[in-house]
């Protein structure tokens, strides 16, 4: 039943809750906060740190390391925007199928990649697919990082989805401080993925402007 919860936390509230995993992030007015996974990417990356300045937005990007020692220049650029840097592993791999040195591995070489980029340690940390096992949630917390899953997501890695579909999607029945999962990377998705998700971004932030909802960082 453990290892079944976990399995479930990324789309059962109940789960996520039982487990002690965050969906949302304290805010003091009418905000939510946006984050994106599996980055940096040479592409996907610039394009959404223009579309947030055009529309002065602020956003987390959980990142993969070994995408990180390819780019890292991008990470400068995130925090250079205002926006924040998460950990989202050294490798994209499900915890599940990972042993307790490798799961600590992973963090630690994904930790260093960002440390060596940017100078700072991230105190977010999101496992790829949203799943922890027991053990690498013990290690997360371990390491001193912070859990954090989401309320709402756009399912942008689908080959066949559609900007209005993301946007849509993204934004169903948000809360204040509700997190948005979008990804800025195609690496382990749908081919491409990342430009329906540039295309569907500009649609989301209008629409929280229209609704007077800002964003904010998940740190």
């Amino acid at each position: 039943m453990g290892v079944l919860r976990h399995a479930l936390a990324p789309i059962h509230a109940a789960a996520a809750e039982a487990l002690g995993l965050a969906r949302a992030v304290p805010v003091a007015g009418n905000e939510i906060a946006l984050t994106f996974d599996d980055g940096p990417h040479p592409e996907g990356t610039p394009a959404m740190l223009e579309i947030l300045a055009a529309h002065q937005a602020r956003a987390t990007f959980f990142v993969i390391g070994e995408q990180v020692q390819r780019r890292p220049e991008l990470l400068r650029r995130m925090l250079a925007g205002g926006h924040a840097v998460a950990l989202h592993g050294h490798r994209h791999r499900l915890q599940l199928r990972l042993g307790s040195a490798e799961l600590r591995d992973d963090l630690e070489r994904g930790l260093a990649a960002i440390e060596d980029a940017t100078g700072a340690t991230p105190t977010r940390h999101r496992p790829p697919y949203g799943i922890y096992s027991p053990g690498g949630l013990a290690a997360a917390r371990e390491r001193g990082l912070s859990p954090l899953l989401w309320a709402t997501w756009g399912k942008d890695w689908r080959r066949l989805t559609t900007p209005s579909r993301i946007a849509r999607r993204a934004l169903h029945g948000l809360a204040p401080g509700d997190v948005i999962l979008l990804h800025d990377a195609d690496f382990y998705s749908a081919k491409r993925s990342h430009e329906r998700t540039a295309a569907a971004l500009p649609l989301i932030l209008a629409e929280l402007n229209l609704r007077g909802i800002g964003t904010v960082l998940t740190v």
